[in-house]
């Protein structure tokens, strides 16, 4: 994928001061960010995350998800660190788009998961890309990373980028009533690597 660097701009957060740096993909447009923290050292392994960009858990705080609550919980850990990095991919709904996710999650209301859902309108589980990411990296100067996901796709883009994966590190945050089922499906469908966490009551 071409992939072109734009900008880098300070963002202040409730956690610190990120820099924030700007990606666009030459062939279809679409804008893609990386958030870093601190000093970046391509020699050690970097904390940080591939968030992909949900609007209604980052944004409109849905409980449906645990995505915000992933985010921020993120975002929080690198500042805490000290050091560290976040590819946000604008790759709404598993890549399906914001109203397509809001046709999904309809389906979901009367009494669909999130897997039959998306393949009731057409789509696979997942349509996420991750090609993008090793331009980014490149940019930002990460070499080697300790990955906050419960994703196993997600290490595997890392490695078949080129990028050591050192230490999966789990982000197990945002469990309420209303994305139990959720959860469980992606551990059960999508393979995610959940705990006891995501299924004992709280």
């Amino acid at each position: 994928m071409s992939i072109k660097y734009i900008a880098t701009s300070k963002l202040p957060t409730p956690w610190g001061v990120f820099d924030m740096h700007g990606f666009e993909e030459t062939a279809t447009g679409k804008e893609h960010v990386a958030l870093t923290f601190g000093q970046l050292d391509p020699t050690q392994a970097m904390l940080g995350r591939i968030h992909s960009e949900c609007l209604t858990g980052d944004a409109l705080f849905s409980l449906r998800c645990d995505c915000g609550f992933q985010l921020q919980a993120a975002m929080q850990s690198i500042a805490e660190k000290g050091q560290g990095f976040l590819l946000y991919l604008r790759q709404e709904g598993r890549g399906i788009g914001l109203l397509n996710k809001i046709r999904a999650y309809e389906l979901q209301d009367a009494g669909a998961n999130t897997v039959e859902a998306n393949e009731r309108l057409g789509f696979e589980a997942d349509m996420r890309k991750y090609d993008m990411i090793l331009p980014m990296l490149k940019q930002i100067g990460v070499e080697k990373v300790n990955l906050m996901t419960n994703n196993p796709r997600k290490v595997m883009a890392m490695q078949n980028a080129g990028i050591e994966v050192s230490e999966r590190i789990p982000l197990q945050v945002g469990k309420n009533r209303y994305n139990e089922s959720y959860l469980k499906t992606k551990s059960t469908e999508l393979g995610h690597m959940m705990s006891e966490y995501h299924f004992n009551n709280e």
